[in-house]
């Protein structure tokens, strides 16, 4: 396993999404709505000691909620995002059996609507991607990942984190230079509603990634 696998897939946090927190108007929305909520507290607002644990109680929340709407993309999506970051936290092994797991869920959910949440799927595989060990560990693949990734800008330009993303997996790429205009723009895009906890933590690490450009 690589050792560092734990920090990049604490970044992958993959909250990748844009969901509309105002004017639902199915259970699943609201069910969907809470969740993410949930998230949002437990990677910003959470002592790091205490993540794990919240991070795996939150992931079988996630999994009876997908199970409850099996034709939905939007809870698989989430579902992933919580595995994923609970693997991020937890690390080693037991990790890499994670990312596993939370890539078949967004692998299901692109099945069953990849465009859902302005493309999330796409985003948070494509992050999983690039950031998990190659094979023969694990199914890391930079090519893969980059695929994913400017799909998921596609479908959403002008959004906060494909933006952020897609700049990250070019500076891991050596191509730093390149990454500069994303996160500019990742910068420049517009609050998403009821996301402000998510939108602050992503800018920090937005305006950490340019730093740490600069400084090289």
């Amino acid at each position: 396993m690589n050792p560092t696998l734990k920090t990049l897939l604490a970044l992958a946090a993959t909250a990748t999404l844009a969901w509309p927190l105002a004017g639902t108007a199915a259970p699943v929305d609201d069910a969907v709505t809470e969740l993410q909520r949930d998230w949002e507290v437990i990677r910003y607002q959470t002592p790091a000691a205490e993540r794990e644990k919240r991070f795996e109680a939150l992931a079988g929340k996630a999994h009876q909620l997908s199970a409850t709407y099996p034709g939905r993309s939007e809870p698989l999506v989430w579902e992933g995002i919580v595995v994923s970051s609970w693997a991020g936290e937890k690390g080693g092994l037991g990790a890499l059996s994670l990312v596993k797991q939370a890539k078949a869920v967004y692998e299901q959910a692109i099945q069953i609507d990849g465009k859902a949440l302005d493309g999330s799927a796409y985003n948070s595989l494509g992050v999983l991607y690039y950031k998990v060990p190659g094979w023969p560990l694990g199914f890391g693949d930079k090519d893969k990942a980059k695929e994913l990734l400017q799909k998921a800008l596609a479908l959403n330009p002008q959004g906060i984190d494909p933006n952020f993303f897609y700049a990250e997996y070019l500076v891991e790429t050596r191509h730093a230079d390149e990454a500069v205009p994303y996160l500019e723009r990742a910068l420049q895009a517009p609050p998403r509603p009821g996301r402000q906890i998510a939108d602050t933590g992503r800018r920090e690490e937005v305006r950490a990634l340019l730093a740490k450009i600069k400084a090289n």
